[in-house]
């Protein structure tokens, strides 16, 4: 994996950059009988209001069926390809059981075609990248991702490219975690985790470039309180080039922003918090 650097023939051209694809499977369609059609929303809702303000358009793009939980135990699987999903940052690993039934998981960072993973409950299942294992049973300080929040749960957290967590100790039934925010958590120690880092680690340093590359994506643009009429937000108006005007940012609505916190005091989560990311 890299990163590729366009040349500037044209001024967008100038300072965008995009992935080299070099991990991926050469000539490799998705698997078929994973992909799923994907629905567009528009930010809309069942009524048809918009509920989340700047989706639209963006290319058309088919659904990958993820296995997160890797429920098939003790069964080890054949890497078949590594490939693109358009609605993630990560890569997916294409793999195959013995009884030629096929999966997509996340793709952890130097996994190969052609390597060989489990999943596994027991304790002599071997440390290695890809494997899917209990917490209990991984060494700590190992970096992991697809991480389970409960029991049987399938991988939630740590999930996106690049990122990883580590097992910072065990204390009774519980593992404490460091994420990637920096946040110390309390997991049971029941619970699944993917050895290894999650692959594709350059995505954050590709620059985006123009904006047309955003509505690619389906992210319609983005406009300033202070750009607006006051009928349209409690930044806008005023007379030529003027301050927002409140004792503090708000949002369209008149709520707190940019630093508000919105975490309920009495949250259930609250005691499984050991250290937060601030």
């Amino acid at each position: 994996m890299g990163i590729r650097n366009f040349r500037p023939t044209t001024p967008s051209r100038r300072g965008m950059s995009g992935a080299d694809f070099a991990e991926l499977t050469k000539h490799k369609e998705p698997e078929k009988s994973l992909l799923l059609p994907l629905k567009k929303t528009g930010g809309r809702n069942v009524h048809g209001r918009i509920t989340t303000r700047h989706i639209g358009g963006g290319h058309k793009q088919m659904l990958r069926i993820v296995d997160f939980k890797r429920d098939i135990y003790d069964v080890p699987a054949k890497v078949l390809s590594i490939e693109y999903d358009p609605n993630r940052s990560a890569r997916l690993a294409l793999i195959e059981y013995p009884d030629k039934q096929k999966k997509y998981i996340l793709a952890p960072a130097e996994l190969k075609v052609g390597d060989s993973i489990i999943s596994s409950n027991q304790k002599d299942a071997e440390i290695k990248t890809g494997n899917c294992l209990l917490l209990r049973f991984i060494p700590s300080g190992t970096l992991i991702h697809n991480l389970e929040m409960n029991k049987g749960q399938g991988g939630q957290i740590v999930r996106s490219a690049g990122s990883s967590a580590q097992i910072m100790a065990k204390e009774n039934d519980f593992a404490h975690i460091r994420m990637p925010s920096g946040e110390v958590r309390k997991i049971s120690l029941d619970c699944h985790a993917t050895i290894g880092q999650m692959g594709n680690i350059e995505h954050e340093a590709i620059s985006i470039g123009k904006a047309g590359r955003k509505r690619w994506m389906g992210i319609r643009p983005t406009v300033r309180g202070l750009a607006m009429n006051p009928v349209d937000h409690p930044h806008g108006g005023g007379e030529g080039k003027s301050g927002q005007g409140n004792p503090h940012p708000v949002t369209p609505w008149g709520k707190p922003t940019k630093g508000y916190r919105t975490r309920k005091d009495k949250r259930y989560s609250n005691p499984f918090i050991v250290k937060r990311r601030t």
